[in-house]
């Protein structure tokens, strides 16, 4: 529940619905929710009848009107043992219970998302939205900059897997992720699942150049990806379950290069900053990040391809201050360096490069 500063207070509640038809007969999908959690929580029909309010012969002929319905006998006694489920209703029973959860988490976003509306409605004002993203220096920088009266986005800066499970678990409002050279339906799952998560859209907010962030002057000379394997190369790695470590162990597959003989691949920092960083004190050689991240810092770059960087959110978020975000960082993409805007032919460009396979490894 939301409570505004003039003590006007707005909950929403979104509950599973719907009904269940067979032939001409029709059941409501929660009568039947009630009826399985009451009959194995209780085993009886006197605790369905205490579940629904109603005396013992009521509730039974309630239950009778469901099995007659659906043409199946849901309920069973047992005599000295109760009531139970039978198989039929046991299976239909586990049929809703299994996609509960993803359901919760569907609603659960567009619980948040009516309510954000309602209260732009009621107050003029903007609440809060939450946000789960893979780090971006160009990113973070507008974040910053986005005045208060278009809305607050309270971002958390996690690996791309981390952000998209989040969202698909109803967590945040939105998530901001890459998968390398990959779309997120080529993508392994949470990414894939995206594109079948009712009241999900997913923008391509801007395409970035990832690549080997070196000391200045390369002075290893470091030109192939087996070259981070040579005797005193020291890797600076990202941390597991990022889209960048994604796309640099899949690069480690393809060349079948070895992790194990990359020295420093254990060593994990959690932004291209921090990678950046590592390498500029001289604590490590190498490091894969965003060409950003490299002339910040002064770090020589060797280009391993672009990627599209996207945002998911709810469908019922549009006209939120995540609107303002995806237009003003595909304006600061359009100027910078490293960046550049997103678009079905910068795709098709991906894919042809991905295919050439990028920095080889010999």
């Amino acid at each position: 529940m939301n409570e505004f500063a003039d003590g006007v207070s707005v909950a929403v509640a979104v509950r599973l619905g719907g009904t269940l038809q067979i032939g001409a007969n029709r059941v409501e999908v929660l009568d039947l929710l009630v009826v399985f959690d009451a009959i194995r929580r209780t085993g009886s029909i006197k605790g369905l009848a205490d579940t629904l309010g109603l005396s013992y012969r009521a509730a039974w002929a309630r239950l009778q009107a469901y099995e007659a319905a659906l043409g199946q006998p849901l309920v069973r006694k047992t005599r000295g043992q109760g009531s139970e489920l039978t198989e039929f209703g046991a299976a239909l029973a586990d049929s809703f219970t299994s996609a509960v959860p993803g359901l919760d988490a569907s609603l659960g976003r567009e619980t948040r998302a009516i309510e954000h509306r309602v209260r732009r409605l009621l107050t003029g004002r903007a609440g809060t939205l939450r946000l789960a993203a893979s780090h971006d220096p160009l990113l973070i920088a507008v974040l910053r900059e986005i005045p208060a009266e278009q809305g607050a986005i309270e971002p958390s800066v996690m690996g791309s897997s981390a952000a998209v499970k989040l969202l698909l678990d109803g967590g945040v409002d939105a998530a901001g992720f890459h998968c390398g050279v990959l779309d997120p339906e080529q993508a392994d799952a949470p990414f894939s699942e995206l594109a079948t998560s009712a009241g999900l859209v997913t923008h391509r907010l801007f395409e970035r150049e990832q690549g080997l962030l070196l000391a200045p002057g390369n002075p290893l000379g470091i030109r192939t990806l087996a070259d981070l394997t040579a005797e005193g190369v020291r890797y600076v790695n990202r941390q597991r379950g990022s889209g960048t470590r994604n796309w640099f162990d899949r690069m480690l597959a393809e060349t079948g290069l070895s992790p194990d003989a990359i020295h420093g691949y254990a060593d994990e920092e959690f932004t291209h900053q921090a990678v950046a960083a590592v390498i500029a004190c001289g604590a490590a050689d190498a490091g894969l990040g965003v060409r950003a991240a490299a002339e910040r810092l002064g770090l020589d770059f060797l280009s391993v391809g672009w990627e599209t960087y996207y945002l998911a959110a709810s469908r019922a978020l549009a006209g939120s201050a995540f609107d303002a975000l995806i237009a003003a960082v595909r304006t600061r993409a359009a100027g910078t360096s490293g960046y550049r805007p997103a678009g079905p032919e910068a795709a098709d460009g991906l894919a042809e490069s991905a295919s050439r396979g990028g920095l080889s490894g010999r």
